[in-house]
């Protein structure tokens, strides 16, 4: 694996489905928002959504549906569902064994669409939060995945340029983004690595 690594000077993971398994707690809360709201339920279409904000989600959900649904409420209702259904975090092993691989080598980012005081709880209660060099929440920036600023915001407070920056992610969204911001991408499927060719 390290070498693989070796032509990087930075790791940046999402957070949410590729390096912390919290994506199927995700998934019931929205179908459990989604039933408290009375809009359709897509799990596949909200799997593909990793990454990108709850209030932008619920913004989406409107949109594909033709419906005037208050995002804050809806968004309000899914925090509040996951927080009702969630059993605390557990770590994703494969992308896990590269932070650990690359820990001391190169620098280490998170790049999450989750708000900053939830993924400093999660990567706190993990026990990652103060191995890394830096994390972007949406919290920290204007425009969340797909757009690049997040992994860009990562890479310029770690001093690296973008191009020396490998990416882990779980969604084709969150793809879009790393190579928008010019790094390479390793997509995490079912907790298996699929590293570029």
């Amino acid at each position: 694996m390290l070498s693989k690594l070796q032509r990087y000077d930075a790791i940046i993971f999402d957070m949410d489905g590729t390096l912390i398994d919290s994506m199927p707690s995700h998934l019931d809360a929205w179908k459990k928002t989604s039933e408290i709201h009375g809009f359709p339920y897509d799990r596949q279409w909200h799997h593909s959504l990793g990454g990108v904000s709850t209030e932008r989600t619920a913004e989406m959900i409107s949109e594909r549906y033709n419906l005037t649904l208050d995002a804050e409420k809806v968004a309000e209702t899914k925090r509040q569902s996951l927080e009702d259904i969630f059993q605390g975090p557990v770590l994703i092993e494969e992308t896990y064994q590269v932070l650990l691989a690359a820990e001391g080598k190169k620098k280490l980012a998170v790049g999450t669409g989750a708000l900053r005081g939830d993924a400093l709880a999660l990567l706190n209660e993990v026990g990652v939060l103060g191995r890394l060099d830096t994390l972007v929440t949406v919290t920290d920036v204007n425009n969340g995945k797909p757009h690049p600023e997040t992994f860009l915001k990562a890479a310029e407070q770690m001093g690296i340029e973008p191009k020396h920056c490998l990416v882990f992610e779980d969604t084709e969204l969150g793809r879009q983004a790393a190579t928008s911001a010019g790094m390479d991408c390793v997509l995490v499927v079912n907790g298996q690595l699929q590293w570029p060719e």
